[in-house]
Order: structure tokens, then sequence, then C-alpha cells
């Protein structure tokens, strides 16, 4: 089973970009919190949404193309491997998400960002986030506008949620890791 650590070394080997990492620590925060929702091992899904942009800085355009036979040689499971290429359905692939882990990667891939983008907008960053706030930036086309709020909304339909209650579930489990996400109190 993939671990946080081999997630990170992993990464590592593709991806330097600062940004780029910090995405991957929002989606690995994003998803700690859904797995503890469904009752599921967080470390676990933290560790495969680390790893889920595997290919991404390395191949922007042909994003997931070369994903799954490194992982595969790495030594991630099917399981694995499948969450992180079903997080590209519809936009690069064809994996439809089928399982919670799936369906929670495809949602929040996209849901972090508006997240993310809403709490550097506030001086005391995340720590008071409510989910009313983050709904009004959701609404707003023009705010974080590359977020692709379609994905957002039929990745909630697959998990039988609302928009709301999955932003909720990822802002508190955001707010535990405040600094560690550039998203804390401005000093």
């Amino acid at each position: 089973m993939l671990t946080l650590e081999r997630a990170k070394e992993l990464l590592a080997t593709t991806t330097t970009e600062p940004h780029l990492i910090l995405h991957a620590k929002n989606v690995m925060v994003a998803m700690g919190g859904l797995a503890k929702h469904f009752g599921e091992d967080a470390a676990h899904w933290q560790a495969v949404g680390y790893l889920h942009d595997y290919d991404y800085q390395q191949h922007p355009e042909e994003h997931l193309q070369h994903t799954e036979q490194p992982l595969k040689e790495a030594g991630l499971t099917d399981e694995e491997i499948r969450a992180i290429l079903a997080h590209g359905y519809s936009l690069v692939n064809d994996v439809e998400p089928v399982t919670n882990m799936e369906k929670s990667l495809f949602t929040v891939d996209e849901l972090t960002g508006i997240i993310q983008a809403a709490a550097r907008m506030r001086p005391a960053g995340i720590t008071d986030m409510e989910v009313s706030s983050f709904m009004k930036k959701f609404k707003d086309k023009k705010f974080a506008a590359k977020c692709n709020r379609e994905v957002i909304k039929k990745g909630c339909e697959m998990l039988g949620m609302e928009v709301k209650e999955v932003a909720s579930i990822c802002i508190e489990a955001m707010k535990e890791y405040a600094d560690e996400l550039q998203i804390g109190a401005k000093a």
C-alpha cells in the first residue's frame, strides 16, 4: 500500500515547481478529510492524492498518459493507479471514477484550487473561513476561473453529495494544515 513518504519520493522524481507541490499538498489534505468522512484509511487516501499529478510537470499536454507504467513499476496497486487515472475522467481520458476514492480525487482536484484562492484573499486565511464564503466564490465564475466548476459539480453528484458538503469537509481538513498550505493567518 502506498504511503505518503513513498508518494513524496515518487513525486520528487518528476515534479519540482513549487505551485505543483503545493497543489499536491492541497489535494492530499482534502483527500484525507474525505477518507475520514467515508470511514476509509486517511493516510492511504492522502498518499494517493499527493501523487495524483505524477506526470503533469513533464507532460502537461499528455497528462496521465505517462503515469500508469512508471507507477506500476514503482509498486503501486491497480486500485491506486486507477484512482490517479480516474481524476482525468472526461478531461484527458475515459477512466470513469467508480469508488469513493476515485470520485473524491476527481472532485477535489479542482475544488481545492478555489478553496486555496478564496483563503488567500482573507486576512485570517482559511482559519476562520466558512463554507458560505466559499460558495460565494464558487458561484462567481470569474473567481479562480481556471478551476472547472462543472467537474466539481459532476464529482459531487457522483459522490451523492452537495458541493457545499464536500467543500465543508475539505475546508475543515485544510484548516489543520493552514500554514503548510500557505493559507494561514497573515502576520
